[in-house]
């Protein structure tokens, strides 16, 4: 066991289902040793309400982990947490669930992380502005640039897909899919899908903006004077691009079987397709950064907060990527 990779999972908004889902860690084995981010006494609560049997132990990296607990690192929480009710006394709470979880990932104590949902607003009625566990990690870790990539498994394989642009207005989108952006987005994808996935060449499928990928013009020139220039550019230096291609049609069999990965020019655009096929055991990963780092692919569903009712497999499935890329570093 002391072999294994140590992935911290930081348990999220502590009102919604983050918490219950760490809990029912316990119920599946992974090739990490997991360490829950926390405050105990929620967990013991939550546990208790639910009527989980979970023995709780303190994490101690000098000591071995005992099969069939859940080791926490204990984070005191600044106000009672009930299910189903936000406090914005505990939004800074959140966040230094982050914080030690991401100084443990650049010290090595950690070699991955893995987050349960958290809720954006209530973080912002505490006073700290946030748009995201993405944007949030790549500031404190100083990184001008990262990817955000949904991935799941269907009847056909793992789907991935990536976004060029995120949680923008759709009037902003043509306007931000620049050279630079697009050419950075791709360099980060490659150089992830070999060094986090383990693939050699990857071949990445790329969609166009517009229907129809413009249709020669006719619907938008955004595919003639941006996308299909800067593809040809990195073509020319070794990565393996199919594309651009309409979005409607790239989602179907015959085409995903030709690449590895999508990259999507917004957000909808992409994540629609992979959510249908992969919602409750999708994952979001985020490329780019200079650690390991997973996620949940929904929210904090505060109308299922204590109800046991939440479906914990993204969560599970987050974790096991997490670990399965710790091992490849």
């Amino acid at each position: 066991m002391s072999s294994l990779p140590v992935v911290a999972v930081t348990s999220g908004e502590p009102a919604g289902i983050g918490p219950e889902l760490c809990l029912r860690l316990v119920e599946c084995t992974h090739a990490a040793r997991l360490v829950v981010l926390a405050d105990r006494g929620l967990l013991s609560d939550r546990a208790a309400a639910l009527g989980l049997t979970v023995r709780l132990r303190d994490y101690d990296p000098a000591l071995p982990p005992v099969p069939g607990s859940l080791e926490v690192l204990h984070q005191p929480l600044l106000s009672p947490a009930l299910p189903g009710h936000l406090d914005a006394a505990n939004g800074p709470y959140v966040l230094a669930l982050l914080d030690r979880a991401l100084a443990g990932c650049v010290s090595g104590e950690f070699a991955a992380m893995a987050t349960a949902p958290v809720h954006k607003g209530v973080i912002n009625d505490a006073g700290i502005p946030f748009t995201g566990h993405t944007e949030y990690l790549a500031q404190k870790t100083d990184t001008p640039l990262v990817v955000m990539m949904l991935a799941g498994e269907t009847e056909r394989g793992p789907l991935r897909v990536a976004l060029v642009t995120t949680h923008l207005p759709l009037r902003a989108v043509p306007d931000a899919i620049t050279p630079g952006l697009l050419t950075r987005t791709i360099e980060i994808l490659n150089a992830d899908l070999k060094s986090k996935y383990g693939i050699d060449d990857p071949v990445i499928l790329v969609t166009g903006l517009n229907p129809h990928a413009g249709e020669g013009g006719y619907l938008g020139r955004e595919e003639i004077d941006v996308i299909t220039p800067t593809l040809e550019t990195l073509r020319n230096t070794g990565v393996k691009l199919v594309g651009p291609l309409p979005a409607d049609t790239l989602f179907t069999p015959p085409v995903l079987s030709r690449g590895d990965a999508v990259l999507a020019m917004f957000h909808d655009q992409g994540l629609a397709a992979l959510k249908y096929a992969t919602f409750g055991h999708g994952i979001n990963v985020t490329l780019g950064l200079p650690i390991i780092r997973t996620s949940v692919d929904h929210g904090t569903a505060l109308e299922l907060a204590g109800t046991g009712r939440a479906d914990p497999g993204s969560l599970f499935e987050a974790v096991a990527e997490a670990a399965r890329m710790a091992a490849r570093r």
